[in-house]
């Protein structure tokens, strides 16, 4: 991969699994690093709203996003259980290779999830920052905010410290 090679930001796809395993391993301690099979369950779960950046045709960052509640954290290393009737798209995980860094992917990959939200006519975008994010985020409007039940707090504990749950309004 070149800093001078375009980079396509599409839709995520099965066949990109093994890519997109390899871009986390290369982000995450192991601890934090998910099963196969839950990414691959993932994809099929929420393909449409979780997106790749590819930069001379190899996968180099991704996010997987999908339609939730706000105040709903996902577990580290569980499936997604996506809420048609959400009113949250819930950023799960978004990942930039190292060989990627300093582009500006993350930036645009949260972007093209904002304007899906909003397009979609959801309210907010929520996630759980973890490795020290928490400024990243910020930048780009998400705050601090309450988890919303006992099931969620528990969800939140299951990642490494220090891990915080944060909403963005998409309007």
């Amino acid at each position: 991969m070149s800093r001078h090679d375009p980079i396509l930001l599409r839709s995520i796809r099965e066949d990109d699994l093994e890519a997109v395993l390899a871009v986390q391993a290369a982000c995450y301690p192991p601890v934090m690093q998910e099963a196969a099979e839950v990414v691959r369950s993932r994809i099929r779960a929420a393909g449409a709203t979780s997106f790749v950046a590819e930069s001379g045709g190899a996968v180099c960052a991704y996010v997987f996003a999908y339609r939730s509640g706000k105040g709903v954290v996902t577990p580290l290393d569980a499936r997604f259980e996506v809420q048609e009737a959400g009113d949250t798209l819930y950023i799960h995980d978004l990942s930039v290779s190292p060989a990627a860094a300093g582009q500006g992917l993350a930036r645009k990959l949260v972007e093209r999830l904002l304007a899906l939200a909003r397009g979609q006519g959801l309210d907010h975008c929520a996630l759980v920052s973890v490795q020290d994010s928490q400024r990243f985020w910020e930048r780009l409007g998400f705050r601090e905010a309450a988890c919303g039940d006992t099931a969620a707090q528990l969800a939140l504990a299951s990642y490494p410290p220090v891990a915080v749950y944060m909403v963005c309004a998409t309007g």
